[in-house]
């Protein structure tokens, strides 16, 4: 333990972490910049933040504070000590509802402060797209704006005042008319009046330096405001009084078409007449799908507030009818509203990843890959469309691309651009257009920085926008408050170069061997780490709607267990130099044992492999299967957890059980506690947990036992082993509906044939060959692959294409009834196979039990039930496979209600597994649980998955049903 460790230890009471783990997680931000911190203290108290600051200043350590690390410019990175906010120092302490102020401590997330100001009418009037995720401190650091400040202002707009300890340990009150001000900073203004009445362009996003203005006599000498915006570099904020303002009691929501973001731009200025909430841009470069836009090649999104529904449209009506435009929505629904406005909330995660198939190669003048460090230059409103005009002639002429967005109304535009960070002649460009677009921003009259701060991306500039005097000026006021320069050196004042600490300098440039494909990201592993960008959408610690992402976070709380803290550590396994590939030389790695990492294995084991980051994350950062790939190599040729041979391995295990027809015994040993005891402590199987049952009579027995039926189209239903050995209930529904809606069912081939015809389960092949080849069963592999088993994974899936062959040469569909396989079947086939065609063939030909139905029988009507519904959408078939024909098809049923979103937490193997018990039953107890308990008594619980079920019966003695299962019971008899 290092003195300053020990020191820390012994006089603070929240937690010291100088380990591994806590280092690696706090190394970047959501910027292009990375430094690695000596430790990470998470204060308990003022006091404790006051301790922090004599110890590192006794030590001559530098301390950086940090809330939801979400910041864009670097400023929440460092090599000293790191103080984490959210941990402890995150409380709502006060709401007053009569002085429409809050009280809040620095780590408070903005949502919280939401959902507390909410039912008074009332909220804080600021609110970044990260606002599920942001706090209260690193808003007031950066003074952070978000789309409402057309009407409600930035942060230093809203804070009231600001209690702060200064480096040297004193304790501040700051407000207006010189409180708590620091020695000599009235002296300094007062002889400077001149300058800082003439030296800071006139715009509503001026965020770039320091707010000395705010300290004018005219403007009242407000020490609290002028501090906003300083980027921790002048004290550590410990409490703030915030102002709140009246939230509308209705909204409505105008999205207006334009041709191109020109000329939405040129538009957005003459809107702000008509006092909207907000005005924001996007072009259609950002957007998935337009479907539900109007027709465009970009937009405006234009909120109106006002006392009822009806004066709220009438407003956005009124704004329509005044803007030129090709095509106009209105929308007043809350959840049409939200759905549009997730759309723009994305666009910085969807942003860095642009269209042009694979990356182009380093030095090629940019790539698929895009990033920020010009997120949000702003400009006076009236010049953005000149001024957009002018960067793209920019980056054309550098021979980058980037997608415009963000706030409109205020000038201030948000980009991420294709830069090569990777390569020297690739940054050398990079720091030639940051040159010449600070040129470019200045000519305009505009801010380098207009919401996120200057931190190390913009700070070296700065001389460019307000000259060498006022830097000086913005340099002596560094050293009022704090003379040590302990608060986050090379920040804002003498600023390290732009071009240094980039984050993506200590990645290897050779490739790593890997397992799986990764095909979005041109086969490079390295590549698809770098998709975490730090937004931290899987930080929220609520979802609402079928969101999923991340379960275990909202679980324990921790960053390591976040999808963006996984990803930091396999950032820095990779820096550290995996199997061969050494890490970039000079490089202070954090991780420096690869593949074998305990700690990378540790954080990557309360990975449910939900696959919600595959879909909910922006950038869509897939963790379920970079967990897959770095267990296949931590365990290569080492021994492995019990739950890996017992739950990994249990299509085996099963078949055994079959064959032997041992499934009463088995029942039996599970049904007796000591036995069972004994059984799980072998399997690695949590006590917790009851062994489920075994069927009798597996799914394809029965299916041998009867008459073949069915005259229609043919399809082939996969025998998942979930299915086939422990629900063949399901099976058997799904058989009796399919055949109902006049399908032609049929099961996969038992034995290699040389040609078709299409097995049908039970098919005999006649050459020699094929029965020396002997029989088997086709498989997902998904119990090989979540558990990191990609070598046998491989295996199971080359058979079971083997077997599919002659299916493959029919156009017949292959109907999944199990989400997690269908899921499986679709994505880690043909990633993990991606040398075999067929793999993409079977997978393109995988269609979910609801799919199959609309698309094959689109005529049939499924028998009218008319009862509510509860339960969960699968997260597979959230992330994987979409619910749409789901939807549909329980509508059609007359099936009403709404399933939740999350995790049902059992998710596969992991809620089973030793040690995962608490955070399974956590998850389920978010949404799925409450949700069954409050359905009223005719309702049918909904869950497709067997995990799903399983849980349910479990955990809250409710039975889960299958879709297939409730169609199944209203046909009539003789079906």
């Amino acid at each position: 333990m290092t003195d300053l460790e020990a020191d820390l230890r012994k006089a603070v009471r929240g937690e010291v972490g100088f380990d591994v783990t806590s280092r690696a997680l706090t190394t970047m931000d959501a910027s292009n910049y990375r430094r690695v911190p000596l430790g990470v203290v998470a204060p308990a108290d003022a006091d404790d933040v006051a301790a922090v600051l004599e110890v590192c200043r006794s030590h001559g350590v530098p301390v950086v504070a940090r809330g939801g690390g979400t910041s864009i410019a670097g400023q929440a990175t460092g090599t000293g000590v790191v103080l984490d906010f959210t941990r402890h120092m995150n409380r709502l302490l006060s709401v007053d509802p009569d002085s429409r102020t809050a009280v809040v401590q620095p780590g408070l997330v903005l949502d919280r402060l939401q959902e507390a100001a909410a039912p008074h009418g009332l909220r804080f009037g600021p609110d970044p797209s990260t606002h599920g995720r942001c706090t209260l401190g690193g808003m007031i650091g950066n003074n952070s704006c978000g789309s409402h400040s057309v009407a409600w202002g930035t942060t230093a707009d809203s804070v009231s005042e600001l209690d702060v300890v200064t480096a040297r340990g004193r304790r501040l009150r700051l407000g207006q008319e010189w409180a708590g001000a620091p020695a000599g900073l009235r002296e300094l203004v007062d002889g400077e009046l001149a300058r800082l009445r003439t030296g800071f362009p006139e715009l509503p996003r001026r965020i770039s330096g320091y707010a000395l203005d705010a300290l004018l006599p005219e403007n009242r000498a407000d020490v609290a405001r002028s501090f906003c915006g300083s980027e921790g570099t002048l004290g550590i904020l410990t409490e703030a009084v915030v102002r709140l303002v009246r939230a509308p009691r209705a909204r409505a929501l105008a999205v207006l078409g334009y041709a191109d973001e020109g000329a939405a731009a040129e538009a957005a200025a003459g809107l702000l007449v008509h006092r909207p909430l907000t005005v924001e841009g996007m072009a259609a470069d950002l957007v998935p799908s337009a479907a539900a836009l109007p027709r465009g090649g970009a937009w405006l999104f234009v909120e109106t507030g006002a006392d009822s529904e009806g004066e709220a449209r009438a407003r956005a009506e009124e704004i329509v009818r005044a803007a030129d435009v090709l095509d106009a929505l209105v929308v007043t629904d809350p959840a049409g509203q939200r759905a549009l406005w997730r759309i723009r909330e994305d666009a910085s995660g969807t942003a860095t990843r642009m269209p042009g198939g694979t990356s182009r190669p380093p030095g090629a003048g940019g790539g698929t890959e895009a990033w920020p460090g010009w997120e949000d230059c702003a400009v006076p409103p009236p010049r953005l469309g000149a001024y957009l005009r002018d960067f793209r002639r920019l980056l054309g002429s550098h021979g980058l691309r980037g997608t415009p967005y963000g706030h409109f109304g205020d000038g201030c535009i948000h980009v991420r651009i294709d830069f090569d960070l990777l390569t020297a002649p690739g940054i050398a460009r990079f720091r030639r257009f940051s040159e010449e677009l600070a040129d470019l921003v200045v000519a305009h009259g505009g801010s380098l920085s207009g919401e996120h701060g200057d931190g190390q991306a913009r700070a070296e500039l700065l001389p460019r926008m307000y000259g060498d005097d006022m830097v000086a000026l913005f340099e002596r006021t560094k050293a009022l408050w704090d003379p040590d320069d302990l608060l986050n050196p090379g920040m804002l004042v003498r600023p390290a170069p732009l071009d240094s600490h980039l984050r993506f300098a200590v990645l290897p440039r050779e490739p790593v061997d890997v397992a799986f494909g990764y095909p979005a990201d041109g086969g490079d592993f390295s590549a698809a780490v770098r998709r975490c960008v730090g937004v931290a959408k899987c930080r929220t610690t609520t979802v609402s709607g079928p969101a999923v992402m991340c379960p275990s976070f909202r679980a324990t709380g921790e960053e390591a267990h976040s999808t963006r803290g996984r990803a930091r550590l396999l950032h820095e396994m990779l820096a550290g130099g995996v199997d061969g590939v050494a890490g970039v030389a000079g490089v202070d790695g954090v991780v420096t044992d690869g593949w074998r990492s305990a700690e990378v294995r540790e954080a990557l084991d309360l990975c449910l492999s939900c696959k919600g980051c595959r879909s909910d994350c922006p950038v869509g950062v897939d963790m379920a299967t970079y967990k897959a790939e770095f267990l296949h190599h931590h365990y290569a040729g080492r021994r492995r957890p019990a739950g890996h041979y017992s739950m990994g391995r249990l299509p085996v295990w099963l078949r055994w059980v079959d064959r032997l027809r041992a499934a009463p015994v088995v029942n039996a040993v599970a049904s007796v506690g000591p036995l069972a005891a004994v059984a799980k402590r072998l399997g690695g199987i949590a006590a917790e947990r009851r062994i489920p049952r075994v069927a009798t009579e597996t799914f394809s027995r029965w299916w041998a036992a009867r008459d073949a039926r069915g005259t229609g189209d043919l399809v082939v239903l996969w025998p998942d082993t979930f299915t086939e050995h422990l629900s063949p209930s399901v099976g058997r529904a799904a058989v009796r509906v399919l055949e109902a809606a006049g399908l032609r069912v049929a099961l996969p081939p038992t034995v290699h044939l040389a040609k078709p015809p299409v097995g049908d389960g039970r098919t005999v092949a006649l050459d020699p060959v094929s029965l020396l080849r002997g029989r088997g069963r086709v498989c997902c592999g998904l119990t090989y692959v979540s558990t990191g088993q990609l070598d046998r994974a491989r295996t199971v899936l080359g058979r079971t294409l083997d077997l599919m062959s002659p299916v493959l040469e029919t156009p017949a569909p292959v109907v999944v009834l199990e989400p997690s396989c269908a899921a499986a079947l679709r994505t880690d086939l043909p990633e993990l196979l991606h040398d075999d065609p067929r793999a993409a063939l079977l997978a393109s030909r995988v269609l979910t039990f609801a799919e199959a139905l609309e698309r094959l029988a689109p005529d049939w009507r499924p028998p009218a039930l008319d009862r509510p519904v509860v339960g969960q959408t699968h997260c597979h078939q959230h992330a994987v496979l979409g619910d749409t024909a789901d939807r549909r098809l329980r509508e059609a049923a007359g099936l009403t209600g709404e399933l939740t979103g999350g995790c049902c937490g059992l998710a596969g193997n992991f809620g089973f597994e030793k040690g995962h018990f608490e955070v399974s039953e956590a998850c389920a107890e978010e949404q799925l649980l409450p949700s069954v308990r409050r359905a009223p008594e005719d309702a049918v619980v909904l869950a497709d998955g067997y995990s799903c079920r399983t849980q349910l019966e479990q955990l809250a003695g409710a039975r889960g049903r299958h879709l297939a299962e409730v169609l199944a019971e209203g046909l009539p008899p003789e079906l």
